[in-house]
């Protein structure tokens, strides 16, 4: 049989303190360290949640600007006449369309003006519109 005394000391008394100290010195580290983890994940997620909004926006703003060249371009076309128009294309910031050589253009010139440009050949007509002046002002319009 083994017997154990126990006596009070102050070597005991002493490391029970410093084990207390201890261990609350290790609970207010972890807690500043996870409050500090908080905060840099919050900041994070705010970063991320700017980041979505100002991507959000530019697809907004892009489609709002595809809206308004669509539009500009059937108003265009219809100033012309539909069957006189035989191919439409997007290069940069101007609008190409080929029409028939026997087309009426006055409408697309009264428009437009001098941000039409027109060539004229034997097999049909070509009308370069440029679209920069038509979609600032209806950009900032609406």
């Amino acid at each position: 049989m083994i017997v154990a005394v126990k006596t009070n000391s102050k070597k005991r008394a002493l490391i029970k303190l410093l084990s207390i100290g201890a261990v609350i010195v290790m609970f207010t580290a972890y807690y500043f360290h996870m409050s500090d983890e908080y905060a840099n994940q919050e900041k994070l997620e705010s970063q991320e949640k700017l980041e979505q909004l100002k991507l959000e926006e530019e697809k907004q703003k892009s489609k709002k600007l595809e809206r308004i060249i669509y539009r500009e371009i059937e108003t265009a076309v219809d100033l012309i006449g539909q069957r006189k128009v035989i191919d439409v294309k997007l290069i940069s910031n101007r609008v190409l369309i080929v029409v028939d050589p026997d087309t009426n253009l006055d409408a697309l010139k009264v428009r437009y003006g001098s941000a039409a440009l027109i060539k004229k050949g034997l097999k049909d007509t070509k009308i370069a519109i440029d679209l920069k002046y038509v979609i600032e002002s209806k950009y900032n319009a609406n």
